[in-house]
């Protein structure tokens, strides 16, 4: 089996926990900064003394409400400061945090509530506690539920003013690196969701391991503004690695208002997912072409993809490196300005990003990072760094991490940061873990340590001629023209390739525009008319030409309504539910094949 290992020093101890840090920072550095909080329209700093300090009311105000040592506290917001807060307050408490997505179905809700046993819950407003009544009602274990909006903070930290300081402290003397963190459940592209199980170990070598990996990115006095949901193990691990490395934290989940809230917060360091990367691409293209502006924007976009490309080949020559000066003036600079003028570069997981989407970025100036993990690997296992990067791929294990490679292709992983197990589900984890080694699912290569992930055992697509058909490299192509807001292959035991493809409904009313067709023209319509089925046509095409005739789309259909996590149809980190897009849309994939 071909291996692939970065050795590693780092040691966790029995007693180490993830609150060490900010106990330390409260001791010896009391006014650092660890956070950014939004204040009307201002940032302001939070100090290490009073975010901990608020920890330990709210983790005081846990205890008084009769959390005990091991017990599950479960938080259900969208991304916030107050989420932080709870989170580090239930360590502090000896508890174990329960992530749920703020966009979960009650019936997910139910099972998460229900198969962790949580005794206590957070809702982030009235709204939800109104959608979850008759799960939170029914949920045997569960003793109370608080809302944030609601003052739930300041509630708890009321019930703990005479909890002393030393019950703290001797719930902290009997922690253990050892004891379970969180609980994530997946995200159920396939199947019920499994609770993951995080140690403060896991979390600690993580944090520890992606600050040496990943490099400019966690350097203490750096900033990020996170807008990814906390539920999801990439953004938890930000979260916590931002305070374990002293790196400025904001919070955000306002994605309209995304834009305007960088640009005032100014991050060094932006971490998302590709489809976020995508979207600001898509974005820029769209609004250039709406603007009269888009054969120069193309050709820069061609000029930065060059660009990058001649990087790893002995770099640019002269003409090239006109060009790519005269596109910073006209068309780079503005991108950047965009993300805040200070930002040196971007994380991206979660998902593949594409070597498309990585050439552009780092041509213009913003390199993206790509990095490859899972919930049951406590976010990265691989990450490309400013030392060593190759686009396209997700990078060389972090540190202390073994990447290998079975011999069907599936990607296999060892090290500190893999779990050890799912929760309560003992057939899982025997199924997942196997002779040491924890098998993800996905497919890959290893190339001088770089790992190229090239698809899911599961998404594999093979026609009636026997052909295997990875899916991700057409949809990702398909995925980067403006009007296209997803994609989905399919062929499964069928005679050819075909998708469904959706239309990205911000970039519509330009396209309407331009082509002097009524602003409210439907959906139904716009899936028929010529022009766009031309333009959709096109992209198609230019996803086939990467592919062998046999892998190549043969028909596609364009859907009047998109894929949304609302409708179930996408997971919280916009990944396609394959098996619920096929029940949804039975019809529609039939009558590709009529």
């Amino acid at each position: 089996m071909e291996q692939y290992s970065t050795p590693s020093n780092l040691s966790i101890e029995d007693k180490a926990t993830t609150v060490d840090s900010i106990l330390r920072y409260r001791a010896e550095r009391p006014t650092m900064p660890l956070f950014r909080k939004r204040s009307g329209n201002q940032w302001i700093n939070v100090t290490a003394k009073q975010f901990t300090d608020e920890v330990d009311a709210v983790a005081k105000g846990l205890i008084a409400s009769g959390i005990k040592p091991g017990e599950r506290v479960a938080i259900l917001s969208s991304t916030r400061y107050e989420w932080t807060i709870l989170d580090y307050a239930i360590w502090r408490a000896g508890a174990t945090t329960v992530a749920i997505y703020e966009t979960s179905a009650p019936d997910q809700v139910k099972w998460i509530l229900e198969d962790s046993g949580t005794a206590m819950l957070f809702v982030e407003q009235h709204a939800h506690y109104t959608k979850h009544i008759g799960v939170i009602e029914e949920a045997g274990d569960l003793r109370e539920t608080l809302i944030i909006d609601d003052h739930a903070l300041a509630t708890v930290t009321k019930r703990g003013a005479k909890v002393g300081d030393e019950e703290l402290d001797d719930r902290h003397a009997n922690a253990l690196s050892s004891d379970a963190a969180t609980l994530i459940y997946t995200s159920g592209t396939t199947g019920r969701p499994k609770g993951v199980v995080l140690t403060h170990a896991n979390f600690l070598a993580e944090c520890a391991a992606t600050r040496d990996a990943v490099g400019a990115g966690m350097v203490e006095g750096k900033s990020t503004l996170l807008f990814l949901p906390l539920a999801h193990v990439f953004a938890r691990v930000v979260a916590v690695g931002c305070v374990e490395n002293g790196v400025i934290l904001g919070h955000t989940s306002d994605i309209p208002n995304l834009i305007e809230d960088l640009g005032k917060f100014n991050p060094n360091y932006v971490l998302s997912v590709p489809r976020v990367f995508e979207k600001v691409y898509n974005s820029a293209k769209q609004k250039a072409h709406d603007g009269g502006k888009g054969a120069i924007f193309d050709r820069a976009a061609d000029t930065a993809i060059e660009y990058s490309k001649a990087l790893e080949s002995g770099g640019a020559g002269l003409g090239l490196k006109l060009k790519h000066a005269l596109f910073d003036r006209l068309v780079y600079g503005k991108l950047r300005a965009a993300l805040g003028g200070q930002c040196e570069g971007a994380i991206s997981g979660g998902a593949p990003l594409g070597a498309r989407l990585g050439h552009f970025f780092r041509g213009v100036g913003i390199p993206v990072y790509e990095g490859y993990g899972l919930s049951e690997t406590t976010a990265a296992v691989t990450a490309n760094n400013e030392d060593h990067q190759r686009v396209g791929s997700v990078g060389r294990p972090i540190p202390g991490v073994t990447v290998g490679i079975a011999d069907d292709g599936e990607v296999l992983l060892q090290g500190p940061v893999v779990f050890n197990g799912y929760w309560k589900n003992a057939k899982a984890t025997d199924e997942a873990i196997a002779d040491g080694w924890f098998h993800t699912g996905d497919i890959g290569r290893l190339d001088d340590g770089y790992l190229f992930i090239t698809g899911r055992k599961k998404e594999l697509i093979v026609t009636a001629g026997g052909k295997n058909v990875s899916p991700a490299q057409l949809e990702d192509t398909i995925r980067a023209h403006p009007l296209v807001s997803q994609c989905l292959v399919v062929g499964d035991n069928k005679p050819f390739i075909a998708a469904l493809i959706t239309l990205d409904l911000e970039a519509v009313p330009g396209w309407l525009e331009r082509h002097h067709l009524p602003a409210d023209t439907s959906p139904a319509d716009l899936a028929e008319n010529k022009d766009l089925l031309a333009e959709i046509d096109a992209a198609v095409k230019d996803a086939n030409a990467k592919v062998s005739k046999a892998e190549a789309i043969k028909k596609f259909a364009i859907l009047d309504t998109d894929f949304t996590i609302e409708s179930g149809e996408l997971t919280p980190t916009l990944k396609l539910k394959r098996n619920v897009i096929h029940d949804a849309h039975k019809k529609a994939i039939a009558d590709l094949y009529t």
